[in-house]
């Protein structure tokens, strides 16, 4: 069961997780395919000092971390640097030349037979589906940031081929209008994302 989005694709129900131990073994361990930890908006240190320590017992469980940009200061991406098993990361609009000389404004890399998309911004969520899969027809799964909104829709191909994946974690550190912090978890397996989930701090 995946999270339950709202007709706009915000997410507020199923499967979301409040507390406890986080799940999951080390990377290359889990027989269930490759981990993913999806975070953005970490905003530190000026919305918090570090990221929660769930965080990083998750950033210790996955296989693969994905950061959609808006870090603020390059400590954080070494950290996750020299933390993470493999990092798939680009930068956002708050984030200077530091960081936008390390990293790129899209990264794309291909998992398992999935191709992955990660950037800042997805524009306006009025439209947001329709704009993304023309804007990346050869992509599977695209994860974003910015609006440190949950979101988790997926967009119909004109072609009638299968469809993108929209997938925004929010912000593990500054919930904004949110009524959380929020993080999230997937798996991909066989050559497709499964077990999306949506994690509240």
């Amino acid at each position: 069961m995946t999270p339950a989005p709202h007709a706009d694709g915000r997410v507020s129900g199923g499967r979301v997780s409040g507390g406890g131990a986080v799940g999951g073994q080390g990377a290359g361990s889990k027989a269930g395919g490759t981990r993913l930890l999806l975070i953005a908006d970490t905003h530190v240190p000026t919305r918090a000092r570090d990221l929660p320590e769930r965080v990083w017992d998750e950033v210790d469980a996955a296989d693969i971390v994905i950061h959609a940009g808006d870090w603020m200061d390059v400590g954080l991406l070494d950290s996750l640097e020299e933390r993470s098993a493999r990092l798939i990361a680009c930068w956002g609009n708050n984030d200077g030349p530091d960081l936008r000389e390390r990293l790129p404004e899209v990264a794309r890399e291909t998992i398992d037979g999935v191709r992955l998309v990660v950037t800042h911004e997805a524009g306006a969520s009025a439209g947001r589906d329709t704009r993304m899969a023309k804007a990346y027809p050869d992509t599977d799964v695209l994860v974003f940031g910015h609006s440190h909104i949950p979101w988790d829709t997926t967009a119909p191909r004109a072609s009638g081929q299968g469809g993108l994946r929209l997938l925004n974690p929010g912000s593990p550190t500054d919930r904004r209008r949110q009524p959380h912090c929020t993080y999230m978890t997937a798996t991909i397996d066989g050559g497709a994302l499964g077990d999306v989930e949506l994690h509240r701090l």
